[in-house]
Order: C-alpha cells, then sequence, then structure tokens
C-alpha cells in the first residue's frame, strides 16, 4: 500500500487530480481541519479542485515517512504555496493517516495546525481568530461551497 500513498503524493506534487481520485475507493472518507468530514465523490472532487486551482502557481509538496501495512498507513506531508485570498506564503505541515480496501485508500484523514494555518494564510486576523471554533466553521462553510460551486460548474464525475 505504500505505492499508492507514494502515487497519491507525487500526483499532488504534480497537481495531477484525476490520478489522485483514482487512489481514492469508491466509497472514500476524507477529513481534515479545513473541509471537515467529504465522502466519496465530493472528497475525489475536492482534489481535483484543489489541483486545478494551483496548478503552474508555484504550489510544491514535499512528503516523508510513508509507513504502511495491507489495512493502514501513514505519512508527513508539507505544502508551500500562495493563499489566493491575501497573497501570503503558506508552508502548511500535516499528517495523514490512511486505510485501505481492496487496494485502494478507503479513510483518509489529514491532521494540522489550523491555528498556525490561519497565522500564515490571514496574517492578524488569523492571529486572533485562526484558534477559535468559530473561525474554523466559518472556513468549513467556505471551503465546501466552493467545492460546491466546483462541482455544480465543472461536473468532473458525469
Amino acid at each position: 500500500m505504500k505505492e499508492v500513498i507514494e502515487t497519491f503524493y507525487t500526483a499532488l506534487k504534480n497537481c495531477d487530480g484525476p490520478t489522485m481520485a483514482s487512489c481514492y475507493h469508491k466509497d472514500v472518507v476524507f477529513e481534515d481541519p479545513a473541509f471537515g468530514i467529504l465522502k466519496a465523490e465530493r472528497a475525489k472532487a475536492m482534489w481535483l479542485m484543489l489541483c486545478a486551482s494551483q496548478k503552474g502557481k508555484g504550489f510544491n509538496v514535499e512528503f516523508s515517512n510513508i509507513e504502511s501495512n495491507e489495512a493502514n498507513g501513514s505519512a508527513h506531508w508539507e505544502a508551500n504555496y500562495t493563499f489566493s485570498k491575501t497573497g501570503r506564503k503558506v508552508h502548511n505541515k500535516i499528517d495523514a493517516k490512511f486505510e485501505f480496501k481492496d487496494g485502494l485508500i478507503i479513510k483518509h484523514t489529514d491532521e494540522f495546525d489550523l491555528h498556525q494555518w490561519a497565522k500564515q494564510a490571514m496574517g492578524i486576523k488569523g492571529l486572533f481568530f485562526g484558534g477559535m471554533k468559530f473561525f474554523k466553521n466559518k472556513l468549513q462553510s467556505q471551503t465546501n461551497y466552493l467545492l460546491d460551486n466546483y462541482i455544480k460548474e465543472k461536473k468532473p464525475f458525469n
């Protein structure tokens, strides 16, 4: 299963959303602080949207510490990019956990310090509010709104 994780992050590094989506089981559940819980096609569409928005914009990913067996896996990855809303540079450090089924990722959980991310992405606003629950809820509402619009406009799975 190590190869699946390596394929997934190599595709992310190359902003190749379709390859990333192909590493996910049809019933995948993804979770992170920015989007909350995404299931099945929504999880796949999130990576398609992210890759499409970052292609050619200096997005850089490094991954390491991949461990896996037939049922579970983990990895560390770091993303360097410019947050589009503010133009601020972000260096996000993420720890990922995976569960596998039928040779694909069935569960993917990304964990990172949302307050640290908010300070980088939003400056003083992120410093003051990034650690608060209402900030996380508002962020998830906004990211899911963007995802809904992406799915409506692009119809990535039709």
